[in-house]
């Protein structure tokens, strides 16, 4: 069974055909946790998901067990599933593994991506300009995920599939992309980032996405979202 994001960057969701029964639980519960509709602490009983998916028990079982294999969800006694809520220290190593593994990603990116690549990801980033105009904070985060993504694919699928993975960590609650100051050094972060891959400068477009990352957390953590 395949987890790989979508051609957007996104991991793929209950609108693309599923692989199963399981694949589409997994799916639309991942995308519940992304978009905070299910918020960590929540308790996920599965005689409720069944009949909110129109599945039976078995596959919202098994979606359940790969969602504690990935470490989104946690078995708590006498409560059942769990979305986990990530503890400092536990968000502190993420965060380390982000860095690694993105700013990684994003070398092999300014080393193997075509030019067409980086016209896509060029549009990607005035999107998220125009977005900013508007002051939409929730699609700025969506399309922000979007050109990360676009990024990594452009270098790597192996690395685009290990941040998933860490992506999916985080659900947002409150998006950081909502402050617009916060916005801005992100954009501005961006378009440090985006120069370097234009140059193909593997070492530099490592460096400033591994400092984005951080710079992201230091961010998160003073609006306390």
């Amino acid at each position: 069974m395949s987890t790989s994001p979508g051609p957007d960057g996104l991991p793929a969701t209950a609108t693309q055909p599923p692989l199963s029964k399981t694949a589409y639980v997994l799916n639309r519960l991942r995308e519940e946790i992304r978009s905070g509709a299910v918020v960590p602490g929540s308790t996920l009983r599965q005689v409720e998901i069944a009949d909110r998916y129109g599945v039976s028990a078995t596959p919202v079982r098994e979606a359940l067990r790969l969602l504690e294999a990935e470490g989104t969800i946690s078995y708590v006694p006498h409560r059942g599933a769990t979305v986990r809520e990530l503890s400092p220290s536990h968000t502190e190593d993420v965060y380390l593994l982000r860095a690694e593994i993105e700013g990684l990603a994003t070398a092999i990116a300014a080393e193997r991506m075509k030019d067409s690549d980086m016209v896509g990801i060029r549009s990607l980033e005035a999107e998220i300009e125009e977005l900013f105009e508007r002051g939409d904070g929730h699609n700025m985060a969506v399309v922000n995920r979007r050109l990360h993504f676009a990024i990594y694919q452009a270098g790597s699928e192996t690395f685009a599939n290990h941040a998933t993975t860490l992506w999916q960590l985080f659900p947002p609650r409150v998006t950081i992309w909502s402050d617009p100051a916060t916005a801005r050094a992100l954009i501005t972060d961006h378009a440090g980032i985006l120069e370097a891959l234009a140059d193909r400068d593997a070492k530099l477009a490592r460096e400033r996405a591994a400092a984005h990352i951080f710079h992201a957390e230091e961010l998160r953590n003073k609006l306390g979202s």
